[in-house]
C-alpha cells in the first residue's frame, strides 16, 4: 500500500512538473510571439509617418513636379515625376502608369495628382519601406528619404506600451524590461532578440524583453493544477493513514481478542476439567456421606465460578439493550453500599472507606448496569494490590452533576497504558505472570455503561500510590 501512496505522490508530482515544462514552454512562446508583432506594429507607426511627410513632399511643387500625357505606345495615362530644381541640368526624373487609372489626360488635373500620391505612396513607397530599400525616384526624393531613415529610431515608449498589450491579449500580466544589449543575468526570463531596424534586414537594431520573475504568472496559470494535485495527494496520504491506522487497530484487537480466548478456555477449563473429576469420582468409588459432600461442594463452587465468568461475558452484551429513557430514580448513597455489600465480607487485609453524605443524591439510569460499574472499580482495586488493600469512597455535587471519586492504594496504572485500560480486552502486560485473573472486559463495560448514562470517567495517579477513578454523572 505504501508503494501505491509513494506511486500517486510521484505521478502527480511528474505530472505537475510536466505541466510546468509545457507552461514554461507557452510562456516563452508567448512572449517572443507578442515581442515580434509589437515590433511590427512599432515599425509600421514609423512607416506611417515617413509615408505621410513622403505624401507633402509629393504635394509640394516647389519640391517636385508630377506631371502626365498619353505620348506612349498604348496611349494611356502616364505620371511623370521630377525634382522642381534638379541638381544637375538634363535630370529627367521618372514616368509610371497605373493599370487601374482610366482617365485619359494629357495634363495633370487635381484629382489626379491626388489619386496619383496616395496610390504611390500607399503602394510603392511602402513597399520599398517593407523591404528596407531606398529608390531615388527622383535625387531629392532620394537623399530626403535616406536622411528620414537615417532619424527614424525605435520609440521605446511605444513599444513598452505596445508590447504590454500584446502580453495582456495573451494572458500575461507580469513585469518586464526592453533591453538592446544581450543580458548574462542567468536569474533573468529573456525573449529573443528581435531587429527593430526601420531598413531590416540591410540594418540592425536588436532588442529583447527581460522578465525579472514570471513565478507569480507560472503560479496563476497551474494554481487549479496545483491545488488539485496537491488536494490528491492529501487525500491519498490521509486514506493510507487512516486504513493503516485501522489495520493496526484490527490487528491489535484481534491478538487482545486471542488473548482473551486463551485466559478465558483457560479460566473455563478449570473449573470444568475439577467438576468432570468430581463427577467421575462421584460414579466410580463407593464413598462415604462425608467425602461425597465435599466433592459436591467442590462441584457447586466450581459451578459457581463458571457462573461469575458468564455473568462478566453476558453483562457487555446486555449494554446496548440498556434503554436509559425508561430508567428508574437512582438514590447513590444506597447503591454504593449495596455495591460494599456485594463485594462480600471484608477483613483486615481489605478495607473500604465510604461515609455517606447527608442529602439523599439522585440520578436517572439503570441501576444494575451502574452496580456492576462500581463494583469492577471497587473490585479491581481490591485485587491489584500487594499490601493491604484500601479502598476510599467520596461523593460530591454541584448544581448538574454528581462525582463519585474512587481511591485506592494499589500498584497504580502506568502513564502509556492509562488511555487504553478501557479498550475491550486490554490488559496491562506484566509478561508472562498471572497473578491476578481477568479478561480485560471490566473496565470497558464501566466505560460504555456511564457513557450511556450520559457521563464520563476518568482515571489519574494516586499521589502517594494507586489510582483514582471519577466518575461523572448528571443529577436529575
Amino acid at each position: 500500500m505504501s508503494l501505491c501512496v509513494a506511486g500517486i505522490t510521484g505521478l502527480q508530482l511528474f505530472w505537475n512538473y510536466q505541466n510546468y515544462r509545457n507552461t514554461v514552454k507557452t510562456f516563452n512562446h508567448d512572449i517572443n510571439d507578442a515581442l515580434n508583432t509589437a515590433v511590427n506594429k512599432e515599425i509600421d507607426q514609423r512607416q506611417q509617418k515617413i509615408i505621410s511627410v513622403f505624401k507633402q513632399w509629393l504635394a509640394d511643387t516647389s519640391f517636385v513636379m508630377i506631371t502626365c500625357n498619353i505620348d506612349n505606345r498604348n496611349s494611356i495615362t502616364a505620371f511623370h515625376i521630377m525634382d522642381s530644381h534638379p541638381y544637375l541640368k538634363g535630370e529627367k526624373g521618372i514616368t509610371l502608369s497605373f493599370i487601374d487609372f482610366k482617365e485619359k489626360l494629357k495634363q495633370i488635373t487635381p484629382s489626379a495628382k491626388a489619386y496619383f500620391i496616395e496610390r504611390f505612396s500607399n503602394t510603392r513607397l511602402r513597399s520599398d519601406l517593407i523591404n528596407g530599400d531606398v529608390y531615388y525616384y527622383t535625387q531629392r526624393l532620394g537623399d530626403s528619404l535616406s536622411n528620414i531613415y537615417a532619424k527614424s529610431k525605435l520609440n521605446t515608449v511605444s513599444l513598452c506600451e505596445l508590447y504590454k498589450a500584446e502580453l495582456s491579449l495573451k494572458g500575461i500580466n507580469t513585469s518586464f524590461n526592453l533591453t538592446k544589449a544581450a543580458s548574462n543575468n542567468s536569474n533573468l526570463f529573456l525573449t529573443n532578440q528581435v531587429n527593430a531596424a526601420l531598413r531590416r534586414p540591410y540594418q540592425k537594431e536588436l532588442i529583447q524583453a527581460a522578465f525579472q520573475s514570471p513565478g507569480v504568472y507560472f503560479i496563476k496559470e497551474m494554481k487549479w493544477i496545483i491545488i488539485s494535485s496537491f488536494l490528491l495527494i492529501a487525500i491519498t496520504i490521509t486514506c493510507f493513514a487512516y486504513t493503516l491506522k485501522t489495520l493496526l487497530s484490527q490487528h491489535k484487537l484481534a491478538e487482545l481478542k486471542d488473548d482473551f480466548i486463551n485466559n478465558m478456555t483457560h479460566e473455563i477449563n478449570t473449573p470444568v476439567s475439577s467438576i468432570k473429576i468430581t463427577t467421575e469420582a462421584l460414579k466410580t468409588f463407593d464413598l462415604d456421606q462425608r467425602t461425597r459432600k465435599e466433592y459436591l461442594d467442590i462441584i457447586s463452587y466450581q459451578a459457581e465460578k463458571l457462573t461469575t465468568l458468564t455473568e462478566q461475558i453476558l453483562n457487555i452484551s446486555k449494554l446496548g439493550q440498556v434503554k436509559t429513557e425508561s430508567n428508574t430514580r437512582i438514590e447513590l448513597n444506597k447503591l454504593i453500599r449495596n455495591a460494599i455489600y456485594d463485594i462480600g465480607p471484608l477483613d483486615n487485609d481489605r478495607i473500604i472507606n465510604f461515609q455517606p453524605v447527608h442529602q439523599e443524591i439522585y440520578i436517572w439510569g439503570d441501576a444494575s448496569s451502574i452496580l456492576n460499574s462500581f463494583i469492577n472499580i471497587i473490585d479491581n482495586a481490591l485485587k491489584y494490590n500487594e499490601g493491604i488493600a484500601s479502598v476510599d469512597i467520596k461523593l460530591s455535587s454541584n448544581k448538574n452533576t454528581v462525582e463519585v471519586i474512587f481511591t485506592d492504594n494499589g500498584i497504580g496504572i502506568p502513564v502509556e497504558y492509562r488511555d487504553k485500560i478501557f479498550d475491550k480486552f486490554f490488559r496491562v502486560p506484566k509478561g508472562n505472570t498471572h497473578d491476578v485473573k481477568g479478561y480485560g472486559l471490566g473496565l470497558n463495560y464501566v466505560k460504555q455503561t456511564i457513557e450511556q448514562h450520559r457521563g464520563s470517567i476518568a482515571v489519574r495517579a494516586n499521589v502517594s500510590c494507586g489510582s483514582i477513578f471519577t466518575i461523572r454523572l448528571p443529577l436529575i
